[in-house]
């Protein structure tokens, strides 16, 4: 284990069965024994018990007690234990933070975040910090001189822990909780289970990049698969992915809802009017030099404020076992993969504009989303009919949403594809037919095309705008003046606005 030479482990009998319990950090004041689930608090030298913690959702995660890594921060990299893991449960779902024990004997979090990771550390925030009430959706803040947007507002109670853990909060209580993001890129997260609040504030990180070692090997996740009967129609349905908070039953379809994991009451909506998926589920494409497989598919439909015509988009969930979740978009505006944004793009007054991360975006759409059909695995709680509210903006290439829900704010940043880069990466010859979806990007004359063409073209051009405008002017009565609406593009991106929505 990476400790430094002046720490010293604290090892005594747990109060309820008289398995040893270790102490590594100072800091640490409460354990959870791993016989018998007595949770235990440190007085010095002394151990009392306070209570049963409850059985850990096994959420299949990769990372496991006393796996270690290197954190980079101020230009060195620090070594790190993992030493304890909490459980989380909020309107949006279930999600773990694991407790890092430092060489230097400070603590850190490595804490879920929209299908991501984020390591976090806890900081003054310089200033009596207001009740969580104060802090709405959406507005923004200083903390220790840097401006927050307020991404989400809500309560979660903490189900079950595991593990060396810094004071806890009770144990199925509901407290406050505020997360805030800067356009740089940080996460604040403020948690009212006791005074004065406690903050932590910290940036994603991808787990290949923290070196860790003593994962859980890939098959011991195989073999202890997950599985339950569709409480619909009853067929065996197996979770196959770590953090997986709502999942589609194969033989019915129905969206399930795992609010309290496996074994836990489980909740069913049926949907009819199957979407088929051009890249099938499990289909495995090679991205970013790595390989991701396709666990969610969901599609979505939008509308323009004040129209009443409506366009679809499909996205995809990617899974990779180390970069975690990313999303593969296919809209009429071509194909696109985005990730939830850890921090909050910082947008200009008459919100035209969003800079994030030294980047300009020009606003393109603005729409209402709508979800419609799903299959598959999902890392929050993914429900037919679930309405969000959207903008989306680009620069170049580089595109950049805003997703919000009654509670949460979720950005979303990535780039634009290639279609052909999409159908070699999953081996889809069908998404090679131009006619299906476009190349993103303006329109060029082709190599080879002469200025003969190009005069053609435009006359063909001026001779349909003469037929249009002849149209307009005609006595029905007389002649066939009918025509039908038709919105070339649908009128929006949308999708880069994934990300899931759900806190953490």
């Amino acid at each position: 284990m990476a400790q430094d030479n002046s720490q010293r482990a604290y090892r005594a009998p747990c109060p309820g069965c008289g398995a040893p319990v270790e102490f590594r950090s100072a800091q640490s004041t409460h354990a959870v024994c791993g016989y018998c689930q007595s949770t235990v608090v440190r007085n010095g030298d002394v151990l009392a018990r306070v209570g049963k913690m409850a059985e850990l959702f096994d959420d299949h995660s990769p990372l496991q007690l006393m796996a270690s890594g290197r954190i980079a921060e101020g230009g060195k990299d620090t070594p790190f234990t993992l030493i304890g893991r909490l459980q989380y449960k909020s309107e949006a779902g279930v999600w773990t933070e694991w407790v890092a024990f430092l060489q230097d004997g400070s603590m850190a979090t490595l804490g879920e975040d929209n299908g991501a990771y984020v390591f976090t550390r806890p900081i003054d925030p310089g200033r009596v910090l207001p009740e969580a009430a104060r802090f709405r959706l959406g507005t923004t803040t200083a903390i220790n001189g840097t401006p927050y947007s307020v991404a989400y507002s809500g309560s979660a109670t903490l189900i079950a822990a595991q593990g060396e853990l810094p004071a806890l909060p009770p144990l199925g209580q509901p407290f406050d909780m505020v997360e805030l993001r800067s356009a740089d890129g940080d996460v604040l997260s403020i948690e009212y289970s006791r005074q004065p609040p406690q903050v932590q504030r910290g940036r994603a990180v991808r787990l290949e990049d923290l070196q860790l070692t003593g994962l859980k090997d890939e098959s011991v996740r195989e073999g202890q698969g997950r599985q339950f009967n569709c409480p619909h129609c009853g067929a065996p349905v197996t979770v196959q992915l770590s953090t997986t908070k709502s999942l589609t039953c194969g033989s019915c379809q129905s969206v399930i809802a795992l609010d309290s994991g496996v074994g836990g009451e489980l909740r069913s909506a049926l949907q009819d009017e199957p979407v088929s998926p051009l890249i099938p589920l499990g289909r495995v494409g090679r991205l970013e030099g790595v390989d991701w497989q396709v666990v969610g598919f969901q599609h979505r439909m939008g509308v323009e404020p004040g129209d009443d015509e409506h366009f679809g988009w499909d996205e995809y969930l990617l899974y990779h076992r180390k970069r975690g979740f990313a999303f593969l978009v296919d809209s009429t505006e071509g194909w696109s993969m985005v990730r939830p944004a850890t921090g909050a793009p910082q947008l200009a007054g008459n919100g035209r504009t969003a800079k994030y991360l030294g980047r300009t975006y020009q606003l393109q759409y603005t729409y209402e989303a709508e979800t419609t059909y799903v299959l598959g695995e999902f890392y929050w709680q993914v429900v037919r009919g679930q309405k969000t509210s959207n903008r989306d903006f680009a620069s170049g290439k580089s595109l950049l949403s805003l997703e919000q829900s009654p509670k949460e704010i979720t950005w979303s940043s990535g780039e634009r594809l290639e279609a052909r880069t999409v159908a070699d990466a999953f081996k889809i010859d069908k998404l090679r037919n131009p006619a299906r979806t476009d190349d993103p990007g303006p329109f060029v004359a082709a190599k080879g095309v002469g200025c003969g063409t190009l005069i053609i073209v435009a006359i063909v051009l001026l001779l349909l705008v003469i037929l249009l405008s002849r149209c307009t002017q005609c006595d029905p009565r007389v002649e066939n003046c009918s025509s039908s609406g038709y919105r070339s593009s649908g009128g929006s991106y949308g999708g880069y606005s994934s990300g899931g929505g759900g806190h953490k």
